[in-house]
């Protein structure tokens, strides 16, 4: 081997250094976390290496951080141990890099009316945060995002197609929402990473059609498309694959219980989006997919956090590859580009 050999980085460096790169934009650019703040990075098991480098990253800013690990029973809507609790209001910022989500917790909750700003990195693992939406610029993207806020405000009728046979119209029901760009900066703000994606509330009933989902589901890539019939808002039939049994079961479990009225809004469409984020891909990761620039996104249960009407015990959605999206006289997609121009 060559002397020039010996001092290139081998792999594990470079991925190292990677690591370490998007954990400083998460520390700096995301959070912008000072010298005076106090830094709390809950990670577990299978996150380990991502909690390391937030660490990391953290101790170069501010010696007030620590790290703490969850134990690896812990599942998606446990509450963390009552002394994690604690310590997670009693921050400036939390840093949540695990394998399940700590978002809809009561401590967090809590920590969130302690203004605590929080960044939550469910189901990360260190390649997706080395290479995929954590690398990409935020304050480019926050930038990009908010300059769309005049051509959304004022228009309501969307239309989404696609190749694959997506046909759906909608009105939407709220205001677009511009905030998941990536920096949380304020007091009690809160935020998933990687970030980027615009999304709205389809108002109850407005929406009639057909969706095809042909990219993921909650996270898990697909091979064969779900197709899913849109009546007045709510969705009355699921086909194509096992997935679709699935999800129709889902929403058979959720009614279970529900006085007859309200088990009729299971299959509510509850939200509309799409990514934005130039680094994030379909990979199958949650968080990651939704942000992937270009693609769009469905969710289906409740939608109380949009400001909507229907509170029902599910919230499921799914992801569309290479869609057009019309608002009024705005292309804002074009066969999966993101083009936002007035025709």
């Amino acid at each position: 081997m060559s002397e020039a050999d010996e001092t290139q980085p081998d792999a594990d460096e470079l991925r190292e250094e990677a690591m370490l790169t998007a954990a400083r934009s998460v520390v700096r650019t995301c959070m912008q976390v000072r010298t005076v703040e106090s830094v709390l990075i809950l990670t577990d098991p299978n996150s380990s290496e991502v909690g390391r480098a937030l660490y990391e990253a953290t101790a170069r800013v501010t010696d007030r951080v620590l790290l703490m690990m969850m134990p690896p029973s812990h599942r998606e809507g446990n509450e963390p141990p009552n002394p994690v609790a604690d310590l997670m209001r009693r921050q400036d910022v939390v840093l949540m890099a695990t394998k399940h989500s700590l978002t809809h917790t009561r401590a967090r909750a809590n920590a969130s009316r302690e203004n605590v700003r929080i960044a939550s990195l469910p189901g990360i693992d260190a390649d997706t945060f080395a290479t995929g939406g954590m690398t990409a610029d935020y304050n480019a993207l926050q930038k990009e995002i908010s300059g769309l806020n005049s051509i959304l405000r004022r228009r309501r009728e969307v239309h989404v197609t696609s190749e694959s046979g997506t046909d759906l119209k909608f009105t939407t029901g709220g205001r677009w929402i511009l905030e998941d760009n990536g920096i949380c900066n304020r007091p009690g703000a809160i935020t998933n990473l990687p970030a980027g994606k615009v999304f709205v509330l389809p108002k109850e009933g407005t929406a009639s059609g057909r969706i095809v989902i042909d990219g993921s589901w909650e996270g898990a890539k697909l091979e064969k498309p779900i197709s899913m019939l849109v009546e007045e808002g709510i969705v009355t039939d699921i086909s194509g694959n096992e997935t679709a049994e699935n999800i129709w079961k889902q929403l058979e479990d959720a009614r279970s219980g529900l006085r007859p009225s309200k088990a009729a809004l299971v299959g509510n469409l509850a939200e509309f989006g799409f990514g934005m984020n130039p680094r994030a891909k379909l990979i199958g990761n949650p968080l990651e997919d939704l942000v992937t620039r270009g693609a769009i996104y469905f969710g289906i249960g409740n939608n109380m956090a949009l400001g909507g009407t229907v509170n029902v015990p599910i919230h499921i959605r799914g992801v569309c590859r290479k869609a057009s999206v019309a608002l009024e006289d705005v292309d804002l997609l074009i066969k999966g580009k993101v083009t936002a121009k007035v025709r």
